[in-house]
């Protein structure tokens, strides 16, 4: 399955092995820029609390950083994308290499997190 931002966020969780959650609010980061847990949460249909919990867990994942107590921005999709990967190799015990669909997720976010950055 080619990727393309319709199924970017299924790409993410079944190549990353993260939760839906986890890649609706790593999109919603990436294209929206800098958002608090409040308009994390209205952007992925979750409650503030999880909202937060959730942007946490991605700065635990190596995809995103924690600007303030409440704020968050997501690395570079591709440095995003590529840390969660070298991660998840070591805790599935394989080796890190060159994965295109992974590449492909990277790539396609790419023009939407430069778009929110320039507005």
């Amino acid at each position: 399955m080619a990727v393309n931002l319709a199924n970017v966020e299924a790409a993410i969780v079944e190549e990353l092995k993260i939760s839906p959650e986890e890649a609706r609010a790593f999109v919603a980061i990436v294209k929206g820029g800098k958002m608090d847990a409040a308009r994390i949460a209205k952007a992925t249909s979750l409650d503030e609390q999880r909202a937060h919990g959730i942007a946490a867990s991605l700065v635990g994942r190596g995809m995103a950083i924690e600007l303030t107590k409440t704020e968050f921005e997501s690395l570079h999709p591709r440095f995003a994308i590529t840390n969660r990967y070298r991660r998840r190799c070591v805790e599935d015990g394989i080796p890190f290499k060159k994965n295109l669909r992974v590449d492909n997720i990277g790539i396609v976010l790419e023009k939407p997190y430069e778009d929110a950055r320039t507005k």
